[in-house]
């Protein structure tokens, strides 16, 4: 089982993570910040070890959750958790996103969300590790990729939430029209109220028409310790 082990997120469910596959703030962020209904249908496009689809269960327990990843281990991670969690409304599909999976149900889901690689291919560094580097640059899919495939799988009026890095701001919002998804929610996440930015969280929607709220940032950190909003968000869990 190679070195997975488990972590808790609360009590009596925990998440399967390894040193290839593992998670942090902006999982969390993310999923508060799309906020599934009950009753819809999601999908999370490069799941990783899950924890995207894990933390929308347990807040918002929406209908059923997809979590859709091209790396074997990341999807064996998340059965893992599904099976020890006793998970039902999770499905976890191995598949590439640029492809999509057999019999899979475009044009049904509410809902599509995605924490991409924030790096272009070329761009910087590449972390080493192979997992590493699929999951923080553009080599098995860029952005476009991303908004195609939503665009694919929502409705019309669907949603599709997402976070990156502010200095891919510009791609993520060309991505999304040339898809034909238009923003429509955009935040900004900063470290304290002095600081500059380092994520930004963005909604968007299937055939909607222009109109895009900037909303209040985010702020992580008040004085030595966590803003309330983040804690609020955390649920009494440590990223």
């Amino acid at each position: 089982m190679s070195d997975f082990s488990f972590e808790p997120l609360q009590e009596g469910i925990e998440i399967c993570v390894s040193s290839e596959h593992k998670f942090g703030t902006d999982a969390f962020l993310l999923a508060s910040f799309a906020s599934p209904r009950h009753k819809d249908t999601v999908c999370d496009l490069g799941t990783g070890c899950g924890i995207i689809p894990l933390l929308m269960q347990i807040k918002f327990n929406p209908s059923v959750i997809y979590g859709v990843d091209i790396q074997r281990q990341a999807i064996e991670q998340f059965k893992e958790t599904i099976e020890k969690n006793n998970l039902e409304r999770l499905i976890p599909i191995q598949a590439d996103l640029k492809e999509l999976w057999a019999n899979c149900p475009k044009g049904s889901f509410d809902l599509v969300t995605c924490n991409p690689p924030y790096k272009a291919a070329n761009a910087g560094i590449e972390s080493m590790g192979e997992a590493r580097k699929i999951a923080r640059h553009e080599i098995m899919c860029d952005i476009n990729d991303v908004c195609k495939a939503a665009s694919r799988l929502l409705k019309f009026g669907g949603r599709l939430c997402l976070c990156n890095r502010p200095e891919r701001l510009a791609d993520v919002i060309c991505a999304m029209r040339a898809n034909k998804i238009e923003p429509k929610a955009l935040r900004f996440v900063s470290k304290t109220a002095a600081d500059q930015s380092w994520l930004f969280l963005i909604e968007g929607k299937l055939g909607s028409k222009p109109f895009m709220r900037v909303l209040p940032p985010l702020i992580v950190k008040d004085g030595d310790g966590f803003s309330r909003e983040l804690l609020e968000i955390y649920g009494g869990n440590k990223a």
